[in-house]
Formats: C-alpha cells, sequence, structure tokens
C-alpha cells in the first residue's frame, strides 16, 4: 500500500490491519450472538482504525477525564464496531467481547451507559448526532476545554431531520471542536439509501446548513487520514467528513450485497471471511491521552433565594419557574435551554441574567432536548424549557434519554385547555401520560406560584427525567414562602373531621376542586381538597387516608385527556389495595376549540360546577 504525505508505509500498513481486526472482531462476536449488524460495522472499520489510533484523545483507564474526546455512535447498530474498538483499546477483553448480546452481557446489541466508555445510548437512528452537538456545546461555551466531540452516522439515518437540526446548531454556535463522519455505504435496512452514493449531495446539504464539508474514499487510509486531521484543526465551523464506504467491506460474497443488513453470518460463513480477511489479530492501541485540563467555574456562590409571593396574589406557575429557574442561576453546573417561547415559559429571565449559560434552540424541540442530554453528560444541570405539547416531538429523545441514565430537567407551559383562545393544537392533553410511561421519570404539577418555585429547585437535585407541567394563568398564591415540596408528597389544603368526599386536583383544577368544595359547603356536604402535585411518584399514604375519612369517594378532576394522568395515577397507586375508592372522573373528552378559559373548562366538564355535581352523584349513588 503506497505511503501519503503524512503517513509511512509501515503505518498504512499497521493501521489497514487495525480495520482489518475490527472486521474480524465484528463478525467473530455477532456471529456468536447469533445476531447484529456485522456488514454495517465493517463499512466504518477503516474510518474507527484511523480516528482511534491517531486523533482520538482519550485516557481509557480514566472514562471520566474532564479533557477526554467524546465518540458517538450515532449508528448505534454498529455496535459489534464499538466493541471491537474497546477490545483494540485494552478495556474489553476477547472472552467479554465473545458475549454479544448474550443475557447479563454489558456489551448490550444497542450501547449503553452501563458501560463507562458510552456516553448515551444510541440505536434510534438520528440521535447521536445532535445530541454530540449538545456535548460539542458544553466544551466550546461552559467546559472551555479543548477536547474534541466526534459523532459516526450512517447514512440511512440522514434522512432524520434530527441531523439536520443538530448540524444547523452546530454551525450557528461555530462549533468547530464538532465533527461529523458520513459513513455512506449505499446500503440501508431494505435496499438502497435515498442518494446512494450521490457525495454530492451530501455535502452540498452539510455546506447549506454552515458546515465544512469534505468527500473522501473511506476505506482510503491516507485520506482518512488528512480528513480527520483537518477535522481536529479546524477553526471557526464544524466539519463534516462525507465517506464513501462498502457494506461489509472486506468479504467478497457479501460486500456491497443488498439483504446482509442486521444478519449475522452464519458459523461456515463467518469462517471464510475471517480467513479472507487475513484471519484473527490481537493489536492492542496506545491512545493518545488528553492534555489535563478542568471544567471552567460555571455558576454563582451557590446561595439560591428562591423568590417569595404573598398569599391570594395572583402569579402563574410557569412565571414562578422562571423566577426559580433565574434564583437557581447562584447554583454551579446550572444551565438553561428554550425552544424560542422563553418569553412565554419565562426562561428569558435567565437568559438575560445568565446569557453565557442559556442556549436558544429555536424551533427544534428534538435538538433542545438533545442538547440537555450532551449537557448532562458534561455534569451540568439542564433545565429545557417549551409549550408542553411541542415536547411530544422529541418523545423519542426523551425516551432514549432515559436509557441513556441522563439527569435533564424539562418545563412543559400552557398545558390544558386552560390556555384558552389558541386552541387545540397549543393545548398538551397528553403529556402527564406520556412522562408518566417514561422509566425513572419523576413528573410535578404545582397548582401555585410558591409550591412551583420550591419545585423548581427541587428538580436541580432529582435525577433522572423530570417533568414540570405549569400553567397559563395567574391563581391565587396558595402556600406560604418557605413551605416544602417534596417529590412524592402532597398536600390536603382543605379538609375537615367529618369530611364526605375526596377532591383531587393539580394545576388549574386544583383551583376549581376549591371553588366546588364552596359550593358543596352550602348544600352541607364537607369536601377533602388534596393538591396532587407530584403525579410521579404519587403520595398513596395521604390518598388511602383520605378515602378511608371519606368512605372511599373520589373525585379526580384533571385538565388533560382521560388516559393516563391524575386519574390513572391515584387508581394505579391504590390497585393493590383490599377496598378501592369508587372514582368520578372529570377530564377532557371532547376536541377542544378556541375560547375562554372558563368556557373551555366549562364545556370540557373540569369547571366547579362540574367537580360538584360529579360528588353529588357519588354520594346520591350510595343513597
Amino acid at each position: 500500500m503506497a505511503a501519503t504525505a503524512t503517513l509511512t508505509d509501515q503505518q498504512v500498513e499497521h493501521l489497514h490491519e487495525l480495520g482489518q481486526q475490527l472486521r474480524v472482531d465484528s463478525i467473530r462476536c455477532s456471529t456468536a450472538a447469533g445476531s447484529g449488524h456485522p456488514t454495517s460495522s465493517m463499512s466504518a472499520a477503516d474510518l474507527i482504525a484511523v480516528l482511534l489510533a491517531r486523533y482520538l484523545h482519550y485516557d481509557w483507564s480514566h472514562p471520566k477525564e474532564p479533557n477526554n474526546d467524546h465518540l458517538i455512535y450515532s449508528k448505534g447498530h454498529a455496535s459489534p464496531l464499538v466493541y471491537s474498538m474497546f477490545k483494540a483499546a485494552g478495556v474489553v477483553s476477547d472472552a467479554e467481547l465473545l458475549t454479544f448480546r448474550k443475557f447479563g452481557s454489558k456489551l448490550e446489541g444497542h450501547p449503553t451507559p452501563v458501560l463507562p466508555w458510552v456516553d448515551v445510548a444510541t440505536g434510534s437512528l438520528g440521535q447521536g448526532l445532535p445530541i454530540a452537538v449538545g456535548v460539542a456545546l458544553a466544551g466550546k461555551y461552559l467546559d472551555k476545554l479543548p477536547y474534541h466531540v466526534w459523532t459516526l452516522c450512517g447514512d440511512s439515518e440522514l434522512a432524520e431531520g434530527s441531523i439536520w437540526e443538530g448540524l444547523d446548531k452546530a454551525s450557528h454556535y461555530g462549533l468547530s471542536n464538532f465533527t461529523a463522519i458520513f459513513d455512506v455505504n449505499r446500503l440501508g435496512q431494505r435496499g438502497e439509501t435515498e442518494f446512494g452514493w450521490d457525495l454530492d449531495v451530501y455535502r452540498a446539504r452539510a455546506e447549506a446548513f454552515g458546515c465544512r464539508a469534505v468527500e473522501i474514499d473511506g476505506h482510503d487510509i491516507g485520506e482518512i487520514d488528512r480528513a480527520l486531521a483537518e477535522a481536529r484543526a479546524s477553526t471557526g465551523k464544524p466539519t463534516v467528513i462525507v465517506a464513501r464506504t462498502v457494506k461489509g467491506k472486506g468479504f467478497g460474497e457479501i460486500e456491497n450485497k443488498d439483504g446482509w443488513h442486521g444478519k449475522a453470518l452464519a458459523p461456515d460463513m463467518a469462517e471464510r471471511a475471517i480467513k479472507e480477511l487475513g484471519g484473527e489479530r490481537s493489536i492492542k492501541v496506545e491512545a493518545m491521552k488528553p492534555e489535563p485540563g478542568q471544567p471552567a467555574p460555571v455558576g454563582g456562590d451557590g446561595r439560591v433565594t428562591l423568590p417569595k409571593y404573598d398569599l391570594g396574589e395572583k402569579v402563574a406557575t410557569r412565571k414562578a419557574y422562571g423566577d426559580a429557574l433565574l434564583a437557581l442561576g447562584a447554583r454551579q453546573g446550572v444551565v438553561a435551554m428554550d425552544g424560542e417561547v422563553s418569553n412565554s415559559t419565562h426562561a428569558d429571565e435567565f437568559a438575560k441574567q445568565y446569557p453565557d449559560r442559556f442556549f436558544e434552540m429555536y424551533i427544534a424541540e428534538q435538538m433542545l432536548v438533545a442538547t440537555a442530554v450532551g449537557m448532562s453528560v458534561r455534569g451540568y444541570i439542564p433545565f429545557a424549557s417549551t409549550f408542553a405539547a411541542f415536547f411530544s416531538r422529541a418523545y423519542d429523545f426523551i425516551r432514549m434519554a432515559a436509557i441513556s441514565e441522563a439527569n435533564i430537567r424539562l418545563a412543559g407551559s400552557h398545558a390544558g385547555v386552560e390556555i384558552g383562545q389558541d386552541g387545540p393544537s397549543q393545548m398538551a392533553m397528553e403529556d402527564l401520560a406520556s412522562m408518566r410511561a417514561i422509566h425513572g421519570s419523576t413528573v410535578l404539577y404545582p397548582s401555585d406560584a410558591t409550591s412551583a418555585a420550591a419545585l423548581t429547585e427541587t428538580m436541580a437535585d432529582t435525577k433522572g427525567i423530570v417533568f414540570m407541567r405549569t400553567t397559563r394563568g395567574a391563581y391565587p398564591v396558595l402556600y406560604g414562602s418557605g413551605e416544602k415540596f417534596e417529590v412524592g408528597g402532597s398536600r390536603v389544603v382543605r379538609h375537615s373531621d367529618h369530611d364526605d368526599v375526596t377532591l383531587i386536583g393539580a394545576g388549574v383544577t386544583l383551583h376549581n376542586s376549591l371553588e366546588a368544595a364552596e359550593l358543596l359547603e352550602k348544600d352541607g356536604i364537607k369536601a377533602r381538597v388534596i393538591d396532587l402535585y407530584s403525579v410521579k411518584p404519587v403520595d398513596a399514604a395521604t390518598l388511602r387516608a383520605a378515602a378511608k375519612a371519606t368512605s372511599n369517594r373520589f373525585v379526580v378532576t384533571e385538565d388533560h385527556s382521560p388516559e393516563g394522568g391524575l386519574a390513572s395515577a391515584v387508581l394505579e397507586a391504590l390497585a393493590g389495595d383490599p377496598e378501592r375508592p369508587r372514582l368520578a372522573h372529570c377530564a377532557v373528552r371532547k376536541m377542544p376549540t378556541s375560547g375562554t378559559p372558563q368556557e373551555l373548562m366549562e364545556a370540557a366538564g373540569i369547571s366547579a360546577g362540574h367537580i360538584a355535581g360529579a360528588a353529588r352523584g357519588l354520594l346520591k349513588g350510595d343513597k
């Protein structure tokens, strides 16, 4: 193999052999598993060989070294290549490599952070690149360290809009510390990809989004080396390397042939492939360790003074969220991002005070969540906000963030019919259900400004995916400053020794429930009212006590669809009890329209009058 301008013949041969080893090991582990994606791994083997041996600055014995580079496989199905790379780096043994995809193995079908060298879970295509952009944002603007962020993408996932959201923001923020490598092997799951080997299309698109793009032969060691060197040295712009590769490279029986996506080679075929690739090897790579470095300090003196509100003062919980987020700016590591609605979510208060820690993602909700996940990778405390309805666009990112063990805080405003005239396109009606379904999530729904501010501070210290639903309208402050609100708690805001029925609400429906209790009082009916501000986990003990005190009569009211919200949380919490409450459920069952909040809540059947009527119905049914 001829020498290049920067590499000797010996170096080129060594890198070629390393690439062949990665191919062989990708075949070996997937054949042992009887499943996997060896051909998708083989196409990118030369790219990863050169990156690992010459440009990835990484201390494999200290994966948490602050100045380590990051390498995120956006094409997570190429996990055989990931694990073969770990073997070449000396952190995974050959024996462990062959446990790939077996029960109990850390080498899962798609990579997850159960391994310390994996930043985030990938496999849902189109996510690794935008998350890598989030990591690079942290590197340039927060850590202020010279580490580089690399991401390997498959050409099939380039049809995902989130890829281009990521490149757009990488360019907007001038992330020269970010490089995307497009592994253009032409073949997807069911045949040729949209553009096949037309590299010019990908280059033109990357350039249109403001990136520096270069086309290369992804199997030419010299071209790969030059492209990676230029990417590492780039200034001003992110780099996209568009590499023409061959799926199944190195084994003639399957090379560039359709029908081999996601198929492991049978043992006899694997034996022939390994022989054609030159047999097994045991090359160990001594990666370049980064220069020691520590992230720049981000935050104030740590003294958080939450806002105070007067009892009875009308304040929207979305405003209290913004006030509390501003106060949290005093804490180390707190950062914020928004989807171009910060003057509605009130994240703009933080943005004005801490512009160096606020990142505008514009109308790109997938990128919004991806940025939060990327910031979480670097140990920051990210708060991402937008209208609650629009988080649904990024739901798969939120789902994957849970698999990534990410710690992110999501604030969704403008929920339910209460928002009024904007109409149903802006009304989150499914958010509580969808967020409750996320593995390990915490779901909060404060009813007044004091609790919203306190819970915003609580979010900062809560691990996992934390979602807060906030209300558009201003409602009376119910709690005194300094009161504590814990995850998994609730508040009994009205009760007596002789309550007949329990009214349960959160957000606007708590205020409607309090008004309903007044209406019932006029009829001689005493109602206990519970503020179920923690929707997940729910306060089962308080619910059980209320059920016992009110003869198992519950009225649950929510500005949400009837499926998966407050009532579901209540019933699930008490499902195993020998005696369960009889529950009347007021929820939004018909498609809402435009109107005033009062008109819409009345039409939906969640107004005070409807709640009182539901309570009377329960009592009447007992007679």
